[in-house]
């Protein structure tokens, strides 16, 4: 099979909806490796969107995962409960950050578990609004979409989106908004639009993921932290993207002092299977009436065992120093190319979740173009890459924090040639 054949394929097969960043068509994966059908290899900078920290493939997960095959695949926890799952809601429960008593349950994608925050904290609280940041992807469902700060292509054409959902800016210094700006939006909505005794929620990410990889300054958490404190609102981190080492902490959260009440997670949580939670305070876990939580495949056997092997992983492989190594690294990497490369006006990140943003160099305007030329002269030389932010003119860096040493050094000097073969135009 050639990848061309397969995609034309795919376009008679696949609805136009599901966007497509390559046609590479995998056949097998390895920890940062990846052959497509035609036997090419790839050095995956991309981890299936922060999904497989611990690479793909990682012996101890599939053995997990085979071991839970032979046992059984899905009894439905709400019909049959497993002792496994409780487990991990343990383990989580001790894992994220907030000195009190939490609880959690299991959903199956990121944005089933930004619903499920937004529900419990209505329930809760007895209030109906949420704030939300512009920039920020909270997922493609009807509430996901509200929540999400960026118009295209999330929810363009889709018609009205769900009420009493507010957005405020979010920092970018490289766009002039900081901390500052962010937090009188929030004043200006409780002065002009939004009484905030009807606020149930102000949602967030710890590091924006889809909105550009800024990272969230410690003031705004902590003025987000006040705020709340103050009405009466419930704090949700959504670490979808953020958390499980990526940031060189378990969770991002734990490096800004103070702790949210709800957290959203997703993605790295299993190593590849579909599984996600929501872990926070427990009075607050418990406010939804039997049956209002949950899901037929919510924590689902596969999954759950998957993530306690990743947990293993983690903590056994050290993989949050791995991550903070890493991630200097690559930033010390990338301001070498700066030297010689005036597009590049940031490079930003805690840990292994790292950005450079371009720029025109004359005009100083986001340059989605280079960037866009940045990343296919890297899939053309052997490396996957992602792009991101509201101007689409960051790549992001996302590879598994288990990526060998030669491995990286690789993709490293891909990177640099494919950002002078860019330049070159």
């Amino acid at each position: 099979m050639l990848n061309a054949e397969v995609a034309r394929r795919r376009d008679d097969a696949i609805s136009r909806g599901v966007g497509m960043m390559t046609q590479i068509y995998a056949d097998r994966a390895l920890n940062a490796e990846v052959w497509d059908i035609e036997g090419n290899r790839y050095i995956d900078f991309a981890a299936g969107i922060a999904v497989v920290n611990t690479g793909h493939c990682h012996p101890r997960v599939m053995a997990a995962v085979t071991e839970q095959l032979g046992r059984f695949t899905h009894t439905c926890h709400q019909v049959m409960p497993y002792e496994n799952y409780i487990r991990l809601a343990e383990r989580l429960n001790d894992k994220v950050p907030g000195d009190f008593a939490k609880k959690t349950i299991f959903v199956t994608t990121g944005a089933e578990a930004c619903e499920n925050a937004v529900k419990i904290a209505r329930i809760a609280t007895g209030r109906n609004a949420v704030i939300a940041f512009g920039g920020g992807f909270h997922g493609r469902t009807f509430m996901g979409m509200s929540l999400t700060g960026k118009v295209e292509p999330y929810k363009k054409g889709f018609g009205a989106m769900m009420p009493d959902v507010f957005h405020v800016p979010f920092p970018m210094a490289p766009h002039g908004i900081s901390t500052k700006d962010a937090m009188a939006g929030i004043e200006k909505l409780f002065k002009s639009d939004l009484d905030p005794a009807r606020v149930a929620a102000i949602v967030f990410e710890p590091v924006q993921g889809e909105g550009g990889f800024y990272p969230a300054p410690a003031d705004l958490v902590k003025g987000i932290r006040a705020l709340c404190d103050k009405h009466g609102i419930v704090m949700i981190a959504d670490e979808v993207q953020t958390g499980f080492a990526r940031t060189g902490h378990l969770f991002a959260m734990e490096a800004y002092g103070v702790a949210a009440d709800l957290t959203t997670m997703a993605k790295g949580l299993a190593g590849g299977l579909p599984l996600a939670a929501v872990t926070g305070r427990a009075e607050l876990m418990d406010a939804a009436n039997p049956g209002g939580l949950g899901g037929t495949y919510a924590g689902n056997p596969l999954g759950i065992a998957a993530a306690h092997a990743v947990l293993d992983v983690i903590e056994d492989e050290d993989l949050c120093a791995r991550a903070n190594e890493l991630g200097s690294r690559l930033k010390q990497r990338l301001e070498a190319i700066r030297a010689t490369t005036p597009e590049i006006i940031d490079i930003r990140g805690p840990g292994f979740m790292v950005a450079v943003e371009f720029a025109n160099p004359g005009t100083q305007e986001p340059d989605a173009g280079f960037t866009a030329r940045v990343r296919m002269e890297a899939q053309k030389r052997g490396l996957i890459l992602l792009t991101c932010g509201v101007y689409g003119n960051v790549v992001r860096f996302l590879a598994p924090i288990t990526i060998p040493d030669a491995h990286f050094a690789e993709g490293l000097d891909i990177l640099e040639a494919s950002v002078a073969a860019a330049r070159q135009g």
